[in-house]
């Protein structure tokens, strides 16, 4: 494991870089949660064109490249809301798991959002996925479902956070 900091590149999901992550991470999602009506649980990675995720569409794509080598990343897109943004596929490598990589492609997601304006983010995960379940709570995202429900029942779980103001040294608020 590296203790070497990863360098935040902001890209396209279809930079060759991205495919491993992206590979691992449809292979992730069909292990828990195979199939939906017949459709492997990682078809939800094509749902959205990655234009959605580029500047010119409100978007934006990042990586974390460490030894040249994408070892995080993550991206988000224009919500419904006016003024806000959709986080979607924060990932980390399996090899690159447990030092706070994800954390970091957060950080750095809510950054370019509150630059760009942005003053809310919404985003969704899934009940099998507990692990992000604990790092949107522990980032201060309000869970938009009843945290002691059952959360199979409820399908997708939903999170805002409010960008109100960004300080300089520690980010958004």
């Amino acid at each position: 494991m590296s203790t070497e900091t990863p360098n935040i590149l902001y890209t396209s999901p279809t930079d060759p870089l991205a495919a491993t992550l992206v590979a691992e991470l449809s292979r992730e999602y069909d292990e828990r949660y195979g199939l939906n009506d017949g459709i492997p649980s990682s078809s939800e990675l094509s749902r959205y064109p990655a234009r959605r995720f580029q500047p010119i569409d409100g978007g934006t794509f990042l990586l974390l490249v460490e030894n040249g080598s994408a070892v995080a990343g993550g991206a988000f897109m224009r919500a419904d809301d006016a003024g806000a943004v959709e986080i979607k596929r924060v990932w980390t490598h399996s090899a690159h798991r447990r030092r706070g990589l994800a954390r970091q492609v957060m950080a750095e997601l809510e950054a370019e959002a509150a630059r760009r304006g942005i003053h809310s983010i919404v985003l969704t995960t899934g009940a099998r996925q507990p692990e992000a379940v604990a790092l949107y709570l522990t980032l201060g995202y309000e869970p938009q479902f009843d945290l002691d429900a059952d959360r199979e029942s409820i399908g997708y779980l939903e999170f805002r956070k409010r960008l109100d103001m960004v300080n300089e040294e520690n980010g958004p608020t």
